[in-house]
């Protein structure tokens, strides 16, 4: 891959879900994404750009290249401590229903200021893991925006995920007493029982938030602008 030069053009903004995992996974691409020549807008909630702080030091930000920028947005849920992990349900909480209006926002201000501020160009794509698609879909449809996703599950598991909705309408979740009840409906998926599904969390309960999140955003995934995803493999 060529390095990158003065003459950037293309504007990513990157978001990813606000867990540790999903940000390194995240930051490893817009590295590649910035080696090529795309300018880098790498979107945080406010209590992991604090934390960036903390580890990264005071000077932190003064030390990044050119055309490289962290930013950060409200995730909307209460004060936390800085160095406690946020619940996961809360962070699924705030990626379904509260984000979306911030980072529209945002949005609208990068562009009204692009090219005022180390030559950042106007938003050319938004780059989004795949579980934050209720927070950029607004911002995408507002100004026109296309949306790549990059996926930091196994693809396996996002398969299955796209079938919680089958198994809350066979009546097998919760599974009670039917973890050995085959599975044979799942394309390209063999030799499946309930017991083999992703538990997201450790519960199958029909009711559990992290579980619904799921099974609201996994059937989003293959509907990007873009028309194009980007997976890691986890192992």
């Amino acid at each position: 891959m060529a390095p990158h030069t003065s003459s950037m053009k293309l504007h990513a903004v990157c978001m990813p879900f606000p867990a540790q995992s999903h940000i390194g996974a995240m930051l490893n691409l817009t590295k590649l994404l910035h080696h090529r020549g795309l300018c880098i807008t790498f979107v945080n909630t406010e209590f992991n750009h604090r934390r960036l702080f903390e580890a990264g030091g005071p000077s932190f930000l003064d030390d990044l290249p050119t055309g490289f920028q962290f930013v950060a947005i409200p995730d909307g849920l209460p004060p936390s401590q800085t160095n406690a992990t946020q619940n996961l349900a809360s962070l699924c909480e705030s990626a379904w229903h509260l984000m979306g209006a911030s980072f529209c926002a945002l949005i609208g201000d990068l562009n009204e200021r692009a090219d005022s501020v180390l030559g950042f160009p106007p938003v050319s794509c938004i780059v989004a893991d795949g579980t934050m698609t209720f927070s950029v879909d607004t911002a995408s449809e507002k100004y026109g925006i296309p949306v790549v996703n990059l996926y930091t599950i196994p693809a396996s598991a996002t398969i299955a995920g796209w079938y919680f909705p089958k198994l809350k309408e066979k009546g097998l979740m919760p599974p009670n007493d039917c973890l050995d009840t085959t599975i044979d409906w799942i394309p390209g998926m063999k030799n499946m029982r309930v017991r083999d599904m992703p538990t997201l969390g450790g519960t199958m309960d029909p009711n559990d938030v992290i579980l619904n999140f799921c099974a609201e955003v996994l059937p989003r995934f293959g509907s990007t602008s873009a028309q194009n995803r980007l997976w890691q493999s986890t192992g």
